[in-house]
């Protein structure tokens, strides 16, 4: 019996060696950050052969390879335009106005690290609610002539994925050029065959970058989680809806949806529609199934709006984590007050400092996030990280009335993010995503009154209500942040 007991030890404490050898190769082997790789580290330790299933899912990186495809394609930059206004605000005199010399800085920053045009004269509606967004983008979608650019984290093969299908059937039908680019992933349950027919009447689909199917492509990270629809190169939308009758409020899990999403007519069309080419080059394996021909995608566009914007992307190919830095700036140039809505709050220490900086400095920091889960690990460390900035004075909203997915920041009243990016390590680093940076008081203002009147359909969760949560829910919190650089 001693033998046998012996036996099983040293046969642990083999698995344990050969298991902890496995775990370092592993996380080691690929370069990322010290949170992302200490957090593995975690898991494949302490959940043996299991947590290597869950690395499978959540941990491996794009292949070199297709980094390279979505990197090259960032070069559409039409650069000689851009460093003649890159030239121009360096060249300008300082303003006396303060808030022009923000903005003036914040541009900059964009233009540097994203090569993103400053367009003026923008036309922008503010949609909130699926029903009302669905039909303007439907009209605009029928009423196409040349056309039709099409990409989502997510379409569904539902009663709004089909309509949406069938409309592109029709237009590809017309001679309308259309083109679908979708997340295997966030569509799942959608196989290359849904559109079949849209290939058969002269459209195209495919799954960005990845494989043909989830079956072989199971990398839950380094999605393309970005929003864009451009209709002739002259009206473009984003923002947080997916298509699928979940963004109607038809789910009843999820009750009424709560999103927030732009429709724009102007240059700043210019920006998603060369993001939409870049994704769609980098996604064909066939030259022939590219865009080499820009010029019929870009003409002038005759607006006379008042909105000046820019269009960020950001993605785990470039260097700086984008939308990131610019959720910094707008932080960090906050005087008044810094009004943010995200389903996923769970920032990292750069967002995380500049925050508690903010509201202790005397600044109105408001955060509001949903009341209900999507994700059970996912909303625990959102609860953590709401608790913690609760404690350093940031006011926490639980917003009541359905879902809330919308990604907005508004600052001052001066200026505002609207997009696909979550204030989240996932958005920061992991996923493919877009927003506009607005400069507009007048929109500004309106999305300040759109999170004012959301208020009315929220409550107040304070320190001490998050401090009498019960003990386990709080150690679940705890446990879910640890694991936050990988959720």
């Amino acid at each position: 019996m001693a033998i046998t007991w012996t036996i099983i030890m040293w046969s642990l404490l083999l698995v344990i060696l050969v298991n902890e050898i496995a775990a370092i190769y592993t996380v080691f082997r690929e370069k990322r950050d010290i949170a992302a790789t200490w957090a593995w580290l975690l898991v494949l330790t302490l959940i043996p052969g299991f947590g290597f299933i869950l690395y499978a899912f959540f941990g491996r990186k794009l292949p070199h390879k297709q980094l390279e495809r979505i990197k090259s394609q960032t070069q559409l930059k039409l650069r000689q335009a851009l460093e003649e206004q890159k030239q121009q605000f360096i060249n300008m005199p300082k303003p006396k106005d303060q808030t022009v010399q923000i903005y003036r800085r914040t541009i900059m920053l964009f233009q540097s690290i994203d090569a993103s045009f400053l367009t003026r004269h923008n036309n922008v509606s503010i949609f909130t609610e699926g029903n009302a967004l669905f039909k303007k983008l439907f009209d605009d979608i029928a009423a196409a002539k040349k056309s039709v650019h099409v990409e989502f984290y997510t379409i569904y093969n539902d009663e709004i994925g089909n309509e949406l299908r069938t409309l592109l059937e029709q237009k590809a039908a017309e001679g309308v050029e259309v083109r679908v680019l979708y997340d295997s992933w966030g569509s799942m349950g959608v196989w290359p065959s849904f559109y079949d027919h849209l290939r058969e009447v002269g459209g195209y689909a495919a799954p960005f970058l990845m494989s043909r199917s989830n079956f072989f492509d199971f990398r839950i990270n380094y999605r393309d989680h970005r929003k864009i629809v451009v209709i002739d190169g002259e009206i473009g939308y984003i923002g947080g809806f997916n298509i699928g009758d979940q963004y109607l409020g038809r789910v009843p899990k999820f009750g009424p949806w709560r999103d927030t999403h732009l429709r724009i007519i102007g240059g700043g069309v210019y920006g998603l529609q060369r993001r939409f080419i870049g994704d769609w080059n980098a996604s064909m394996k066939k030259d022939e199934d590219k865009i080499f021909h820009y010029h019929p995608y870009f003409r002038p566009i005759k607006v006379h709006g008042n909105v000046a914007l820019q269009t960020v992307a950001s993605g785990p190919e470039a260097p700086l984590e984008k939308i990131k830095m610019g959720y910094l700036r707008l932080i960090n140039a906050a005087q008044d007050h810094i009004w943010i809505q995200t389903p996923y709050l769970i920032p990292d220490d750069s967002i995380l400092d500049a925050l508690r900086v903010a509201a202790h400095s005397g600044i109105d920091v408001r955060i509001m996030i949903p009341s209900m889960p999507d994700h059970a690990f996912v909303y625990r460390a959102t609860q953590y990280y709401a608790r913690d900035l609760a404690n350093h004075g940031v006011t926490i909203y639980y917003y009541q009335q359905g879902f809330l997915h919308a990604k907005t920041m508004m600052i001052d009243g001066r200026m505002a993010s609207v997009g696909s990016a979550n204030l989240d390590f996932r958005s920061f680093k992991l996923n493919f995503e877009v927003n506009a940076f607005i400069y507009s008081q007048d929109t500004v203002d309106e999305l300040e009154k759109i999170f004012v009147n959301d208020i009315r359909n929220s409550r107040v969760i304070t320190p001490e209500m998050f401090a009498n949560q019960p003990r386990w829910l709080r150690i679940k919190q705890t446990i879910s942040r640890l694991l936050s650089p990988i959720l």
